[in-house]
Formats: C-alpha cells, structure tokens, sequence
C-alpha cells in the first residue's frame, strides 16, 4: 500500500509541478505586468526549481551520437545484440572501418540507477573502444511471467554476454557489479571458458566490505536480514506491467541516497536557486542536467536486493569463499588468466578504500604483473567513473592497462596521467595517485 500512496502522491506532485512551471513562466513573460517587480524573478525562479524537483522522471536516453575518432567526428548509433527479460546488452557502434580497438563490457549496477548513469564513462572510452553495456531493465516493468532475477541470475547474465561477444572482450564493473563480475570471471578462469575476458578492471565496488567500512556498510552490518525483508520490500502496484513482483523500489533507493548527503543536496538546490535568479542558465542547467538523472530510479528484483545485503554485505561471501554459484563456489584463487585493475577513490563514501583492492589478494594465484592497484586522490564514489578526473586522469590509466593485456589493438595508447603540484604524505607506498 505505501508503494501505491507514493504513486498517488507522485501524481499529485506532478500536477502542482506542471501549475508552478506554468506561473513560473506567466511571471517572467514580459506580457505581464507583475514581471517587471522586483520580487516576480525570484518568485518564478523559486517555483521553477519546485517543479524540476518534482517532475516525473522515466528512463533517460545516453544521447550520444558522435564522437571523435582520429580528430574526426563520426556517428554513433545503439543496438541491442542481445535481449533478455531483465536486461539488454547494448552496443554503441561507431562509424569507422579499419581499426581494431579493445571490446569492452561495461558493467552497470543495478543499484537504483538506469545504466545512463555511465553515460559519461561511455563517451569517455568510445573515440579508442568497441563499447558495449549492460542495459538493466526496471523490475517493475517485468511480468511476474518471466520468474525470478537475483544474483547468480546475474552472474549468468554476464557470461552468456560475454560467450555473445566472443574471446578477447574485456570487462568493467562499476561500483555493485564488481562482485558478480569477479565471480564470473573465476567460474570462466576455472572452466577455461574460451570467453574468459583478457581483463577486468574493477571501479568502487564492495569486494570485501569489512575494509574501511562506510555508512553504507555499517547499516547493513546492523540490521539484521529480517529487518530488510520486513521494511524495504514492497509489491508492484497494478498500474505496471510487473504488477505483483516484490521489489526494493526505486524510490526508496533515491530517498536513501538523498539523505546520505541530504546537506549538500540542499545546498546544490539553493544554488541552482541563485543561478537561476542571476540569469546564468549555464550552471543552472548543469545543475539541472545532474538530477534529471539523479533522480530517474528503477526498482531492482527484492531477491536480487535480499541476496546482495546476505551475500555481499553481511557475509562477504566472495573474500570469505563462501560464494557459492549453481552449487559451486566462486573462487577468486581459481584466476589465473584475466587481468585484474582495481581503481578506488580517496573520497568514496560508498566502497571505502581497501573494498576494492581486496580483489587483487583474493586472486592469490594470479600473476604479479597481471594485477594493479589505482588510487585516484580527491575523487569521490560518482568521480571515479564521471567528470573531469575520470576523463583526464583515471580513463588513461585504465586504458593502457586494457591495451597491455589486449591481443585485438594495433598498438598500445599513451598513458596520459597529470600528476597533482603535490602528494600528500600519508599516501600508501606504491599507490598511483591521480
């Protein structure tokens, strides 16, 4: 029922959105008087951020069609190579002939947000890679028909997108995905799967959450298993197609993610608030652009939520090898062939640092020279894999290290790393610092 309430309540919202945007606009028209007052800007520019805040919000488009391959623009167009029930694999294809450049998964989480949150991890790799993503769909759009969906489901999904690709495809994981991914990868290492990825670069995920544990960590640490199933467990209202499925929320997601830095969210709106009145639409629409996506969220699968808060949050079940896959277990010591690439920032307040890296002891029979360690300094959880250090800093050491163990590339890319005027001292020896 409380699922229902929000969607009545989120109609409701919406209507009062489109009457605030509407005397937001009747309030700056120069056809009105009252406009030319003092208070009428700040007025409409008040209701203008109450009805972006409450506007509703379906999945958005990645919109990217060109980008820039040897100083030249070409299209990029999508396509779906493969369709299944609970998620799409998505294929950016760019219009260039002759190269052979890395093929590479990106893994998106299935945390809440819709696979456009790597939109710009996307752009970023599309001038030098064959990119492909995975394209999780929102549980509540699923029939209760098509079963179920949890997380070996998932790691099934991965392989049989790989095994889609074919050999050489390398793999990204970010933040959620790094342990179903890890576990994929040493079941394809251990069966000598032809399509074991040459790679596997892992970016802010919870490997072994006993390490640095954040607050994210601790209130799965405190709460018991029944808590969750109790609280966050609600039933797919009629309206959907999914209608009945039992599913942790989208909205319930948001509402957590909101009050982790419910401070700082306030302060984003005050500010886009002052932008607005001053007239700099630029900012405000950057500010904008963020929420937009910020806030379109998805339900995810209450089976595929309980077994990641069992498995990945209160038992570790990965770094403790207790995961156990289709009746076998999923070991990390069973790598020997895919190269791992953890990258962690030193600002994440989701996966703290050491999360991550722990990939790389658990992978105990991998060779030294196939694993490594990132740490990007001042970069937070979402930095990591959007924004200017991913583009600058973060996005080249990962592609030197895809292109050293890549067989399909002409020829290694440059490593273009800026280094800071300083590194503090407190940075652990060995770490590569952004």
């Amino acid at each position: 029922m409380l699922y229902t309430a929000f969607e009545m309540q989120k109609a409701w919202l919406a209507g009062m959105g489109l009457a605030a945007q509407s005397s937001s606009d009747w309030l700056l028209s120069f056809a009105n008087p009252v406009a030319w007052s003092r208070t009428a800007p700040s007025m409409a520019r008040a209701l203008e951020v109450f009805a972006h805040t409450v506007e509703v919000r379906g999945k958005p488009a990645f919109d990217l069609h060109t980008t820039i391959v040897d100083g030249v623009s070409v299209s990029v167009s999508e396509t779906v190579v493969l369709r299944k029930p609970f998620g799409q694999l998505k294929y950016f294809q760019r219009d260039v002939t002759g190269r052979r450049d890395p093929r590479i998964l990106i893994v998106a989480p299935m945390s809440g947000h819709y696979a456009t949150l790597l939109r710009g991890t996307v752009e970023r790799l599309l001038p030098d890679h064959e990119v492909y993503i995975t394209d999780w769909r929102d549980a509540r759009l699923v029939p209760t028909s098509e079963g179920r969906f949890d997380l070996n489901d998932y790691v099934d999904y991965l392989i049989e997108f790989l095994e889609a690709l074919g050999p050489d495809t390398h793999m990204l994981a970010v933040c959620q995905p790094s342990v179903p991914a890890l576990a994929a990868v040493a079941l394809m290492n251990e069966d000598d799967h032809p399509c074991t990825p040459p790679s596997l670069t892992m970016m802010g995920g919870p490997v072994d959450v006993r390490k640095a544990p954040t607050s994210v960590n601790d209130l799965a640490f405190k709460r018991p298993f029944a808590w969750f199933e109790q609280t966050v467990i609600q039933d797919v209202p009629a309206i959907y197609p999914g209608a009945g499925r039992k599913v942790y929320p989208g909205y319930l997601q948001l509402s957590g993610f909101m009050s982790m830095n419910l401070a700082n969210h306030m302060k984003s709106h005050w500010e886009m608030f002052k932008h607005l009145v001053d007239g700099d639409e630029e900012s405000a629409d950057a500010s904008k652009a963020f929420y937009d996506e910020y806030r379109a969220v998805c339900d995810m699968t209450a089976e595929f939520y309980l077994q990641t808060i069992d498995l990945v949050f209160q038992r570790q079940a990965l770094a403790t090898g207790q995961f156990e896959h289709r009746g076998r277990i999923a070991d990390p010591g069973k790598i020997t062939r895919t190269a791992l690439l953890a990258i962690e920032g030193e600002r994440d307040d989701i996966s703290g640092i050491g999360q991550t890296r722990a990939a790389l002891d658990l992978a105990v029979n991998l060779p030294d020279a196939k694993k490594q360690y990132y740490m990007a300094v001042g970069a937070g959880h979402y930095g990591i894999f959007n924004g200017r250090k991913w583009r600058e800093v973060i996005a080249p050491v990962m592609e030197q290290f895809v292109r050293t163990h890549d067989t399909r590339a002409l020829a290694p890319a440059p490593l273009r790393v800026v280094l800071p005027s300083h590194i503090e001292p407190d940075v652990p020896p060995g770490v590569e610092v952004a």
